[in-house]
């Protein structure tokens, strides 16, 4: 029997635990290690979930210690199950697995679930590409041609793992009453005010058989750049010419290129014209048979006015500025448009766990992550900007896609930026109707 370590960031590790490990005899998973997130090290995949070959749960612990548990633990191999990692960080942790003893592990695309109805996955090269924006423009289309449609988002299981086996959202209140952090609640709110249901949590067989009770066609929207776990009939992969070049280079969104029936290369509108060019290019060599389509994303500022001749302090999405590597987001590109005298340094102004993630994360530079990933984080941040206000910053430009005035105080003038997808040469009638078809007979 192979003793596994799985390398995760409390989401993909649990599924391939759940659809590959749970129940094979030759296979003993003695731990899971965390990376990425705060907050999600140093406690248990509950024995309620792990099945009855752990009656003990599993133990979950830092991807820092990952040498030691190799070699404590007599780890045979060590498969990687989180997201968004360059190709050189990828033989890194291989290389650290190597000569610490274990094997190194990457699981096929084959590893997925399938569905008894028509299955739409949006995935991406980088977190922060445009999945959101392409996926609120998917899901009122299919609507609007009489489907009902489940939204099915990849994990985000920070919390009680338990409680958070599947995970139903369809207004405010099951936001509130799941705990949500500021990281989910950018996924699940912006769904929920045009009316759809989302699932998520840690068990997505269960997950799959809950959304497959109300919906004709199930949207998968995938985080940061991991692959679909579910197989898709239509698989639209995004793709960022702010980062050309990434398409290639990051794991695993070259799987996802080569996976694409449809890559969407987003932000022609503010990219450069090479990069554009470059990202095409790439494109077609990974994957000569999908088709390629341009998008623009035009971004707004609610009020302009508030922004023009001001010194501003940009607040953007928290994952896209930190292990996305974006410098900034649209929050930044509204205030610039908007006329804005200044866009400040955040770092001066950061306290506790915010200035531990600018300190960390150096390439940000005149944005202010939209951190929460817990009570503590979300005081942090909303210390940061009463600094900031204090500091002389004027107003602020919230870039995230969520109310968050509604979280923290701001206590000076804020704009909410909006942000969403418009494709070129071609309409999402063209895309979606062979959806339509399978739809009809699955019925």
């Amino acid at each position: 029997m192979k003793r596994l370590l799985i390398l995760g960031a409390a989401g993909r590790d649990f599924f391939n635990y759940l659809t590959v490990y749970r129940d094979d005899p030759d296979a003993e998973v003695v731990a899971f290690t965390a990376q990425q997130i705060p907050h999600i090290a140093e406690r248990s995949f509950p024995a309620s979930l792990a099945g009855p070959r752990y009656p003990r749960g599993i133990p979950i612990h830092p991807e820092q210690r990952l040498e030691e548990l190799v070699r404590s633990l007599k780890v045979d191999q060590c498969v990687l199950s989180y997201s968004d990692l360059a190709d050189v960080d990828v033989m890194h942790l291989a290389a650290r697995c190597n000569a610490a003893g274990a094997d190194f592990v990457l699981l096929g695309a084959q590893h997925v679930l399938r569905s008894s109805r028509p299955v739409v996955a949006i995935c991406a090269s980088r977190t922060g590409a445009g999945k959101s924006p392409l996926s609120r423009a998917v899901v009122p289309w299919l609507r609007e041609h009489g489907q009902r449609v489940a939204v099915i988002r990849h994990p985000m299981p920070y919390g009680d793992l338990e409680a958070q086996r599947v995970q139903r959202f369809a207004s405010e209140a099951d936001l509130l009453a799941h705990k949500v952090t500021v990281e989910e609640r950018e996924e699940y709110e912006p769904h929920i005010a045009t009316g759809s249901v989302v699932f998520a949590g840690v068990d997505y067989a269960a997950i799959l058989h809950a959304a497959e009770q109300e919906a004709d066609v199930i949207l998968w929207d995938g985080g940061n750049n991991d692959t679909s776990f579910i197989r898709a009939d239509l698989y639209m992969t995004v793709v960022d010419p702010h980062r050309a070049g990434h398409e290639t280079s990051y794991y695993p969104g070259e799987t996802n290129v080569r996976l694409a029936d449809v890559v969407v290369v987003n932000k022609v509108d503010t990219a450069p014209a090479e990069a554009v060019a470059k990202v095409r290019e790439n494109v077609k060599q990974l994957n000569p048979g999908a088709r390629v389509v341009d998008a623009a994303c035009p971004v707004k500022a609610a009020d302009p006015a508030v922004l023009k001749g001001k010194k501003v302090l940009a607040i953007d999405d928290g994952p896209t500025l930190t292990h996305g590597g974006m410098a900034f987001g649209a929050a930044v590109l509204a205030a610039w448009d908007a006329g804005a005298r200044e866009l400040v340094d955040p770092r001066p102004f950061a306290v506790g766990e915010i200035a531990e993630a600018l300190n960390k994360y150096q390439h940000v530079k005149r944005a202010l992550p939209a951190l929460g990933y817990g009570d503590k984080q979300v005081k942090d941040l909303e210390a940061t900007i009463a600094r900031a206000a204090e500091g002389g910053v004027e107003a602020v430009a919230i870039g995230t896609p969520i109310d968050l005035a509604r979280l923290v105080r701001i206590p000076i003038p804020s704009t909410r930026v909006s942000y969403s997808i418009a494709l070129k040469g071609v309409t999402l009638d063209q895309l979606l109707t062979p959806v339509l078809g399978a739809a009809a007979k699955a019925r």
